[in-house]
């Protein structure tokens, strides 16, 4: 058995790359020869969101806190908020993140394949983000 505190490890900026506005990640648990998934708690300020991705073994989010947008390639702008459990399968074109007014909070599970949890693609334009 492994306890891992809480604090014990730093909170950090989501990378520009991969984001769109304020996004704090921290980390809960990493991948290691023994556990091929990882997690962590992504918090998304008020407007900021993901840009396009995919998984190679597909993505389950778990939103705690706040209200939360999510959409998959060629589908609608779909709210999410606490309680909520969002599946997308491996290679589903995605993003996610706050609505407009109000933060939200998700804990983010994906498993590593060869190495590899994400592709990252293209920023959500703001017309898509507002297509709702």
């Amino acid at each position: 058995m492994k306890i891992d505190r809480n604090g014990t490890q730093p909170s950090v900026p989501g990378p520009a790359g991969w984001f769109t506005g304020t996004v704090r990640m921290d980390p809960l648990f990493a991948a290691n020869a023994a556990r091929r998934a990882a997690a962590a708690a992504v918090t998304f300020e008020p407007g900021a969101r993901t840009a396009w991705h995919t998984h190679p073994l597909g993505q389950t989010l778990i939103v705690t806190a706040g209200v939360g947008l999510v959409q998959r390639d060629g589908g609608p702008v779909e709210e999410i908020r606490p309680g909520d459990v969002v599946w997308f399968e491996p290679g589903e074109r995605h993003w996610h993140g706050a609505s407009p007014t109000t933060a939200m909070t998700h804990i983010g599970i994906q498993e590593h394949l060869d190495g590899k949890v994400v592709d990252w693609l293209e920023p959500v334009t703001d017309a898509e983000y507002a297509s709702r």
